[in-house]
């Protein structure tokens, strides 16, 4: 006979648990179009996140897709094809960033990235120092790589765009650290934040959301990128189907709202305190663990060290999906396994704070 499991906690990257409210709002029956509470809960949603987002003068643009949809969006609005654009080496996702931009038609100049450590400022300057025909119309950085576990420090990267005088946007991936690190769009000197409401808004997937600047949102006007779902343009509009080009995931849009109250019940600094908090208590236990030889840290530095997801590496000859295995099977705990590179190797991933481990 089967046995029945209890509650499994999701203690994965992303997904990640979802509060009660959250699940219990998304239970509303969906409205029409023109229902002006459609129009009050979108509004509520993008006052939200772009006081999460901390920015005052810029456009919220959301679309019904992962996070992978908005970077989409992004390299569609802001860079013609033929363009160049500059990614920071972090890992897997900023790799696969850079991926599908070339299969977009777009130019990608990489920097260097040594597995375990997070981006190199001083590699970044020196990269948009070499471009003396300002070509790079746009510097691509994830602030966490999910799959390395490496937090990069945004305001030593906005110093060496402006050590370097070039005139690239900077543009952000905040999808595994919103909610969670510190992130100020405005003062940091972001011009478009890119994030997704699986993680740190405590919300299911299927939602994409970019923030972008005036200084950005003048860029898709001149851009002769053939796009139309993705047009940021065609979403700056009054009525709330053509914000998102059609039918709003309304459901959807119920329990992020739910969430957002959540945050901002509780408070962005109380909530980047308890991340931080927590990370004190698991790292330190890794640290204990990785005594014996056994496990260790893939993000070899510890001041870039997520506050939201940690990535253990396992000595060779220990099964990663064993343990896995045991922890999902017998201890009803569901963590996640290697992504990208680290898929199939000795390594294995593990949320904590907010994204995983005490919602």
């Amino acid at each position: 006979m089967t046995r029945i499991p209890g509650t499994r906690f999701l203690h994965s990257p992303g997904p990640t648990h979802i509060p009660d409210e959250v699940l219990h709002a998304m239970h509303r029956q969906p409205m029409d179009h023109g229902d002006p509470r459609l129009d009050q809960v979108i509004a509520a949603i993008d006052e939200g996140v772009m006081r999460l987002l901390q920015t005052r003068d810029s456009d919220l643009f959301m679309f019904s897709s992962n996070g992978h949809g908005a970077w989409e969006a992004t390299i569609e609005n802001l860079v013609a094809p033929g363009q160049t654009v500059l990614i920071p080496g972090t890992g897997h996702f900023s790799e696969s960033w850079a991926v599908q931009a070339e299969a977009l038609g777009r130019r990608v100049i990489r920097t260097s990235f040594r597995e375990g450590y997070p981006i190199d400022a001083n590699d970044l300057e020196q990269a948009l120092r070499a471009d003396a025909r300002r070509e790079i119309v746009a510097v691509f950085a994830v602030h966490t790589d999910t799959a390395s576990s490496a937090t990069a420090d945004l305001g030593a990267l906005r110093a060496a765009i402006d050590a370097a005088g070039h005139p690239a946007l900077f543009v952000v991936d905040v999808v595994a650290s919103l909610a969670a690190a510190p992130f100020a769009m405005d003062a940091m000197g972001v011009n478009v934040a890119v994030g997704a409401s699986q993680k740190g808004l405590m919300s299911p997937p299927g939602l994409g959301f970019i923030a972008v600047d005036r200084r950005a949102g003048k860029i898709p006007a001149r851009n002769p990128a053939l796009r139309y779902y993705w047009d940021w343009g065609r979403r700056k509009a009054d009525l709330s189907y053509r914000k998102f080009c059609g039918t709003p995931p309304q459901n959807l849009l119920f329990g992020i709202e739910a969430a957002l109250s959540l945050l901002f019940l509780e408070g962005i600094g109380a909530i980047i305190a308890r991340h931080a908090l927590l990370a004190r208590a698991v790292h330190p236990a890794v640290e204990c663990w990785s005594r014996e030889g056994a496990v260790m840290f893939h993000c070899r530095v510890p001041a870039a060290r997520s506050v939201s997801v940690t990535t253990i590496e396992t000595r060779a000859g220990i099964d990663p999906e064993a343990i896995r295995t045991v922890a999902r099977e017998r201890f009803q705990v569901a963590i996640a396994g290697g992504v990208g590179p680290q898929t199939g190797r000795d390594g294995m991933e593990r949320a904590i704070a907010t994204l995983a481990e005490d919602q």
